[in-house]
């Protein structure tokens, strides 16, 4: 019997509704698939898994490549961090992460132990939040990904929930993958459960108000979980689990020690998401716009059907949890009946569900494209292609660097060099006095004066300026033109040019530059030639790292 593919997954085996778009079917089974892969792989690959034409998935990646939903690099095809905007809409829409996050980060930081936010995702569960210590031995589970509800403490809170036709489900599911291939996250089973094992957990839960986790996903790994209850409903919104190790707790040593601690907490977040009004977003516009200009420039090889069905998902977020179908379609610019076709097919995919008032809510399912593997990135991972891109237009380097403690310094954290007999000889990891750089005035110019820290103003070259008050002057005017200059200061003969990368609070985490001789560029030129290139660049950078970073931490080195 041939091995299943995406597309036999995702489309199970009820029928496939006959209003339901087959390109957003086959766009969704690619995002899928490279999703389960990591985040990459190649065209071929893709034809295998997903069992589409290969032209079909050429016509696939290249319309989610001009979304920005993927980067087509050589032989291989990678999610883009702008494809999280899916997850984000799910993860605003659910009103949890952003008034609990900040609550679980600050039990981690009490108990030193992770600490991580679950909902229920039918016969299993899905995180949200991941509070992680840094340890040898600590949790590796990603915002997004998917466990087997038996196998964890949430999944016993949830389940004692469930009516008979979810328990069916379950059972169902057990049946047919009893060794848990189906849960790429976890190891696979070992042991066979007993049975009624987690029946009698669940129902065990529904008194007692927490669950363990004793080992159940792998030898070594203990966790403590209690139910965040929705004020609205009374039935759970999300499950909150410290997680540790052996080495540190055994699963009822956790249970002893820092369950109270756990509930208190729990309480605190009840009472937050009781007293914390939901807020309305912008929407998008101009999508059908968009959309058809894309179709004309690329024809062909760009799938309009596809790209506007993914546009459906956006509409979704904060204060727009549940939206009719004109909402929908009032939000993307979409007709009616695109709008329409878009939902049945999603609803028919699990990653949209109708309420019975006709309106329609996304579901967890929706983390599954692309979140998991795209949570990790860093601001170096998304800076990279873009850096590449500003290389080969302006035919010189490009460099991203960062303060490092206690400010005195850059270091380079990102760089993409361009081939040149001379050029300037940096790699990734080294590190500068920030005084005398043109990153390193840009990052300083972001701190008050009080906050700086310069270090010994040494003469590096006859032009280093070393002047306090004249530095702080310059710093003053980089700050308010946006951009710093630095003319022979570090090196005879070197010329660079930098420009801010800012986050989503408008505080300058990282700073952009391309350095050259100074025989290929005058400081004029500079100014006219590639400080434009620079800028869109930075901006081309922020749009991605403040998508990434919506609802996950994206380290900056």
């Amino acid at each position: 019997m041939p091995a299943k593919t995406t597309m036999d997954v995702w489309t199970g085996s009820a029928a496939v509704p006959a209003e339901a778009v087959t390109p957003l079917i086959r766009g969704v089974a690619v995002l899928r698939e490279l999703t389960e892969a990591g985040g990459t792989l190649s065209p071929s690959a893709l034809e295998r898994a997903t069992g589409l034409a290969r032209s079909t998935v050429d016509r696939i990646t290249s319309t989610l490549a001009r979304m920005g939903y993927v980067r087509l690099d050589g032989r291989d095809v990678l999610l883009a961090p702008r494809l999280m905007e899916l997850g984000n809409a799910y993860l605003a829409a659910l009103r949890l992460p952003a008034p609990l996050s900040s609550r679980a980060d600050a039990l981690a930081d009490e108990l030193d132990e992770s600490v991580s936010l679950a909902v229920a995702d039918r016969d299993g569960i899905r995180f949200i939040h991941q509070a992680t210590r840094r340890r040898a031995m600590s949790l590796s589970f990603r915002i997004g990904d998917l466990l087997p509800a038996e196998r964890t403490a949430p999944g016993a809170l949830f389940a004692a929930e469930w009516d008979e036709p979810e328990w069916q489900a379950w059972r169902a599911r057990r049946a047919a993958d009893p060794r848990d291939q189906g849960f790429p996250a976890v190891p696979s089973r070992e042991h066979e459960d007993e049975e009624g094992e987690f029946e009698q957990r669940a129902l065990e839960t529904r008194s007692t108000g927490w669950a363990l986790d004793d080992q159940l996903i792998e030898p070594g790994l203990v966790a403590v979980s209690v139910p965040v209850r929705d004020p609205r409903t009374g039935r759970i919104a999300c499950a909150v689990s410290v997680v540790s190790h052996t080495s540190r707790h055994t699963a009822a040593g956790l249970r002893d020690t820092l369950l109270p601690r756990l509930r208190a907490a729990v309480a605190d977040m009840e009472r937050e998401l009781r007293e914390t009004e939901p807020s309305v977003t912008g929407t998008p516009s101009g999508l059908a716009t968009w959309t058809g200009a894309s179709k004309q420039e690329l024809g062909r090889e760009f799938i309009e059907s596809l790209a506007r069905g993914l546009t459906v998902l956006t509409a979704f977020g904060e204060g727009r949890a549940a939206l009719t179908l004109t909402e929908v379609a009032k939000a993307t610019g979409l007709a009616r009946a695109t709008a329409r076709r878009a939902l049945i097919t999603y609803e028919h995919l699990g990653l949209v569900t109708a309420t019975a008032h006709r309106t329609f809510t996304l579901t967890p399912r929706v983390l599954s494209l692309g979140f998991p593997p795209l949570s990790r990135t860093s601001l170096p991972q998304i800076a990279t292609p873009h850096l590449a891109g500003l290389t080969s237009r302006i035919h010189e380097s490009a460099s991203l660097a960062v303060l490092t403690p206690p400010g005195a310094e850059i270091q380079y954290t990102a760089r993409v060099a361009t081939n040149r007999v001379m050029s300037v000889n940096l790699t990734v990891g080294t590190r500068l006095p920030a005084y005398a750089t043109s990153m390193g005035r840009v990052l300083l110019a972001d701190l008050p004066a009080a906050e700086r820290t310069l270090g010994e103003l040494r003469p590096l070259t006859s032009r280093t300026l070393t002047d306090p008050r004249a530095l702080a002057r310059v710093l003053t005017d980089v700050r308010n033109q946006g951009y710093a200059l630095v003319d022979e200061e570090l090196e005879a003969g070197l010329r660079s040019i930098a420009v801010p990368v800012r986050d989503r609070t408008g505080r300058v985490v990282a700073a952009l530059n391309t350095a050259m001789h100074t025989t290929r560029r005058t400081p004029a030129e500079c100014v006219t030639d590639l400080l434009p290139e620079l800028r869109a660049t930075a901006t081309a950078i922020e749009r991605d790292f403040h998508t990434a970073g919506r609802f996950t931490r994206v380290p900056t080195a």
